[in-house]
C-alpha cells in the first residue's frame, strides 16, 4: 500500500482527495495537514510514502517547505498540486525538490496515476507541460517579468493576485505586515508598474492566483 499524507488547508478538498485515493485500492491516507508546520510535525511521527502538497497554505511558503522536506526526509517524494497553470509554477516546484506537479483541474485517474508514479521513484508531469518545456528549449523566448522574481517575491505576487490584503499575506506567510509591504514595493519596481492595482491586474492576467 502507498501511504499518503495530504497537505491542504481546504477540508473539502482533502476529503475529496482522501476518497479518491482510498477508492484506488492500493493507496491509504496516513494523515492530513492544513499548515506547513503540521506537515513537518506529522512527517516526524508517521511514516508516509508520498506527500501530496498544495501550493498555498498558512505558514511558510510552499517552496521553503519543499526544501525543508527534502532536507529532513530526503527519500520522500512530494507531489505538488495547484490551481495555477503548470508552466507558471511547476519549474519552481521541481527546482525546490518536488517529484511531481499536478493541476487541480486534472481528473481523479490522473491524480492516482501521479501518486503511483512518484511513489515508484519517477517524476510526474503532464504531457502538455512536457511539450511546453521542450518547445521552450528549442525556441528561447524573452522571460516574463514574474519569471525573474525570487521565490518569496513570487509567492507574495500570487497572493496579491488572489485579492489578499497585506495583513492576510503576512499571516499566511508568517511575516510582518511591514515586510510584506516592502515586498510589494519591490515587486512594483521590478515589474515596472505604478500602482498596486496594476500589480494585481498583471498577476490575474498571467494566472498567478491561488
Amino acid at each position: 500500500m502507498i501511504r499518503v499524507l495530504i497537505a491542504d488547508d481546504h477540508p473539502l478538498f482533502r476529503a475529496g482527495i482522501r476518497r479518491t485515493l482510498e477508492d484506488a485500492g492500493d493507496t491509504v491516507v496516513t494523515g492530513e495537514a492544513a499548515t506547513g508546520d503540521e506537515v513537518l510535525q506529522q512527517l516526524r511521527h508517521a511514516e508516509s510514502d508520498v506527500l501530496l502538497l498544495d501550493v498555498f497554505m498558512p505558514g511558510m511558503g510552499f517552496l521553503e517547505l519543499l526544501r525543508r522536506v527534502r532536507t529532513e526526509h530526503p527519500g520522500l517524494p512530494t507531489l505538488v498540486v495547484s490551481m495555477q497553470p503548470e508552466e507558471q509554477c511547476a519549474v519552481r516546484a521541481f527546482r525546490a525538490g518536488a517529484a511531481g506537479y499536478l493541476n487541480k483541474e486534472r481528473s481523479s485517474d490522473q491524480l492516482v496515476n501521479a501518486v503511483r508514479t512518484v511513489a515508484d521513484g519517477r517524476r510526474y508531469y503532464s504531457a502538455e507541460l512536457a511539450d511546453r518545456l521542450v518547445a521552450g528549449l528549442g525556441t528561447p523566448s524573452p522571460r516574463l517579468p514574474h519569471e525573474t522574481l525570487s521565490d518569496r517575491e513570487y509567492e507574495v505576487l500570487c497572493l496579491l493576485g488572489s485579492g489578499k490584503s497585506v495583513k492576510e499575506i503576512a499571516y499566511q506567510l508568517s511575516l510582518s505586515p511591514k515586510t510584506v509591504g516592502t515586498y510589494r514595493a519591490r515587486l512594483m519596481q521590478k515589474m515596472k508598474v505604478r500602482t498596486g492595482a496594476d500589480l494585481v491586474r498583471y498577476a490575474v492576467q498571467q494566472g498567478l492566483t491561488v
